[in-house]
C-alpha cells in the first residue's frame, strides 16, 4: 500500500536530499528557533507596552540573555555551528561571508 502523502511531496523532498547532511540537520532544526522566539514573545507580553524602541530593545536582549545563563552559550553555538556553516559556505560559494569566526 502506497502512502499518497510520500508520493504527493515526492517531487518537494528529492531536492532536500541533495543537501549535505549538515544542512539538513539545521533544516530540520525549527524547534530550537520556535523556542527562541516563544521566550522572546513571553517577555513582550509581560511588559505590555515600550515608551520607546529603545526599551522594547532591551526586554528582547534581557530575554535572549536569560537563554544563557552560565555564559557558555556562545562557546556552544560555535562548536555546533561550525561544520553546518561550512556545509553552507561550500554549497552556496559566493554567497556565504567568509569572516565568520
Amino acid at each position: 500500500m502506497k502512502c499518497p502523502l510520500w508520493s504527493d511531496a515526492w517531487a518537494e523532498f528529492v531536492p532536500f536530499l541533495a543537501f549535505d547532511v549538515e544542512i539538513r540537520k539545521v533544516i530540520c532544526s525549527t524547534n530550537a528557533i520556535e523556542s527562541v522566539n516563544a521566550r522572546i514573545r513571553r517577555a513582550v507580553r509581560a511588559r505590555g507596552h515600550f515608551p520607546n524602541p529603545q526599551a522594547a530593545l532591551k526586554c528582547v536582549y534581557m530575554a535572549l540573555m536569560s537563554l544563557d545563563l552560565t555564559g557558555n552559550g556562545r562557546k556552544r553555538w560555535t562548536i555546533r555551528w561550525k561544520a553546518p556553516l561550512n556545509a553552507f559556505a561550500i554549497a552556496f560559494e559566493g554567497r556565504m561571508p567568509t569572516d565568520i569566526k
